[in-house]
């Protein structure tokens, strides 16, 4: 993990910054004074790191929450694929119009089984974000996501999609080659896969951008993440006319995983490591691996049919409704 003062902190986390700044002047002051010991005033500063991770980690808000969810320092897909897995390899081209930077994915082992990982990936730097189209992908992704779980079928290893993305890129070029289309076909066919689906939200989870990847026998949601169809923003946008009221957007949205959970939308939520996945990029992907070990293993020897049955069943349920007489 990347160490102050390289770490970007986000506003509410500013009391950990000062802490952090707070080792630094002391660190300074003991290579002035290398007669005086200072172990046990830095030991006292990282303990009140710890002990304000775990405040602000309990009185987080919907919109700190979307917050942590976009953190900069925050691992992306290839990263949890790294440190969970081991002979990834990836896989490119949707063999129809290009290869698409903004969805990744490939074999990999995890723990010692073969599995497809699928997912959007953004941008560590500004060169890269432009790259990766900054996790939005056009249809060529979705169709290229949509290659490699046939192709995974066709081997019978199961399917793990990593969502992370704020929406399927809206350009014009997209809708050109059928961005609504490559996202419904994606729904359709990820019903009907014979071997097993496992979704996680990893960070956003917007619209039908997350829908394209995001069916599945379960589906998990880690803790800091945010799922919904629309983006605070853009939802204060279209309801007040200013993204001003973005927070209060983001509370009436209910879009936490423990509203999520409340709804039935997602089966599990992940814990994340104290104060949130960036701050131990090892210790995140140690805790969502334990979970994706357990889930395939609980579906993995259900019968294809009756799996395929079982999820139309699942998101046939999904939903509140009245009927009016």
């Amino acid at each position: 993990m990347p160490q102050y003062p390289n770490r970007q902190f986000l506003d509410f986390e500013n009391p950990i910054k000062e802490l952090y700044e707070q080792i630094e002047d002391t660190k300074k002051l003991a290579e002035k004074n290398p007669k005086i010991d200072y172990t046990n005033t830095l030991r006292q500063l990282e303990d009140s790191i710890i002990e304000k991770r775990k405040e602000i980690t309990r009185h987080l808000t919907p919109w700190q929450r979307v917050q942590l969810s976009r953190h900069p320092d925050r691992p992306y897909t290839l990263k949890y694929i790294d440190k969970m897995c081991t002979d990834f390899v990836e896989l490119h081209g949707d063999r129809s119009f290009k290869d698409d930077k903004a969805m990744v994915g490939g074999f990999a082992k995890l723990d010692g089984e073969t599995v497809m990982f699928i997912g959007q990936q953004k941008g560590t730097n500004t060169k890269l974000r432009q790259l990766r189209n900054f996790g939005m992908a056009n249809p060529e992704g979705y169709r290229k996501a949509l290659r490699l779980m046939k192709l995974a079928e066709k081997f019978n290893k199961p399917v793990v999609c990593l969502v992370d993305t704020p929406g399927a890129f809206p350009g014009l070029e997209a809708e050109e080659r059928g961005q609504g289309e490559a996202i419904a076909r994606n729904i359709y066919e990820m019903i009907r896969l014979k071997v097993p689906v496992i979704v996680v939200i990893i960070g956003e989870g917007a619209s039908g951008g997350a829908l394209g990847i995001g069916v599945g026998d379960k589906v998990l949601m880690m803790e800091n993440t945010w799922y919904t169809v629309i983006s605070p923003e853009s939802c204060s946008s279209i309801l007040w006319r200013s993204w001003d009221k973005k927070e209060t957007a983001a509370e009436q949205l209910r879009l936490t995983a423990t509203d999520m959970k409340g709804f039935g939308l997602v089966d599990e939520i992940v814990h994340e490591p104290l104060g949130g996945a960036h701050w131990d990029y090892t210790e995140a992907a140690e805790i969502l691996k334990s979970y994706l070990v357990k889930a395939l293993a609980e579906i993995k020897n259900t019968d294809p049919a009756q799996r395929v049955n079982n999820r139309i069943e699942k998101y046939g349920k999904m939903g509140f409704w009245e009927e009016a007489v």
